[in-house]
């Protein structure tokens, strides 16, 4: 399938606040880890993704011009507004991912709702469009801002906060940074009876699952192993706030 033309522009010159695109089923995001694969970048977004609704299509591209970026289509404006509230500045593969609604359709949905226009014919007009705003403000300048403000230098959200484990004293008044995504998951604020039966009935429904451990010393925590880091952030979403007992579960990635 074909992707839309000018995604890549939304990241490097975001307009002033109240120019914002409109809300849509599609989702751009940018600033993705260019060394790994493919194939492995799609199938990873669809995983992580896909906890916010369903997913029609991932689009994501080898040429120079769209490294680190990809596209993610929703079947609603609604699951793709969730996802970019909820993973915007998120980690993955170690570096956040930069997300905002995308500035045109997809293709897939411009069919479905009647509004394709075949490519070419939408690079004549835009070139047309193109030639005349360039003539009527050929003496205009445009500064380029950063999209994703604050995506940096912004703490990280309190659930990404690790347990501190207590005791001891205060060390400082700084919380600690979050540990990096890896494949096993620090759940705390379990009921003190909780078994490894119960988180096992849990998380084995998640794609590389592979063993809980409970440490009988502090009852309330456990640790939950997976294949890969991408499989334990998709149970992490899944799970987080989950509740045994009326207690919601928390859920960190571990620190190793």
């Amino acid at each position: 399938m074909e992707m839309m033309q000018q995604e890549e522009a939304a990241a490097a010159a975001a307009n002033k606040a109240g120019s914002e695109v409109t809300q849509n089923q599609t989702i751009y995001i940018n600033n993705l880890n260019e060394k790994v694969k493919l194939d492995e970048v799609k199938k990873s977004l669809k995983e992580v993704f896909s906890a916010y609704g369903k997913i029609v299509e991932v689009l994501a591209f080898k040429t120079l011009k769209h490294k680190g970026q990809a596209w993610v289509v929703f079947d609603n404006p609604e699951s793709a507004s969730n996802a970019i509230s909820k993973m915007n500045g998120y980690p993955f593969y170690n570096k956040p991912m930069r997300i905002q609604f995308a500035k045109t359709k997809s293709d897939v949905i411009a069919k479905a709702d009647g509004t394709f226009v075949p490519r070419e014919k939408r690079k004549r007009h835009d070139e047309k469009g193109g030639k005349k705003k360039k003539e009527q403000h050929h003496d205009s300048t445009r500064v380029a801002m950063p999209a994703y403000p604050g995506v940096y230098g912004s703490a990280p959200p309190l659930s990404q906060v690790p347990y501190s484990g207590g005791g001891g004293g205060v060390k400082s008044n700084l919380p600690e940074a979050p540990a990096p995504p890896n494949n096993i998951l620090f759940v705390q604020h379990l009921p003190h009876d909780t078994t490894p039966e119960i988180l096992q009935n849990l998380f084995d429904k998640y794609h590389g699952f592979k063993e809980v451990r409970m440490v009988a010393a502090k009852p309330g925590i456990a640790f939950v192993e997976f294949s890969d880091e991408m499989q334990s952030t998709v149970a992490m979403h899944g799970l987080e706030g989950f509740t045994i007992q009326q207690t919601p579960m928390r859920i960190t990635y571990a620190k190793k």
